[in-house]
């Protein structure tokens, strides 16, 4: 499994996942949004520390910085 996410998206998707938490636990989503909103959190943070994301396979997306060819 090759990466496919850079830095940014990793720590976009970190703080995205902050945020969700931060709702949930100032009461501002329950119930089904907060089921739902912290399985995306867990999947953000999940694909953060792997570095992988399986969405971005079928449309050929990488967020990764390609290595600059040596002279």
């Amino acid at each position: 499994m090759k990466t496919n996410m850079g830095v940014v998206d990793r720590l976009v998707r970190i703080a995205a996942a902050a945020a969700i938490v931060v709702l949930y636990c100032l009461e501002v989503i329950s119930g089904v949004w907060a089921v739902v909103l912290g399985i995306v959190a867990v999947v953000f943070i999940v694909t953060s520390f792997i570095g992988f994301c399986p969405l971005y396979v079928p449309f050929r997306i990488s967020t990764k910085k390609k290595p600059k060819p040596s002279p």
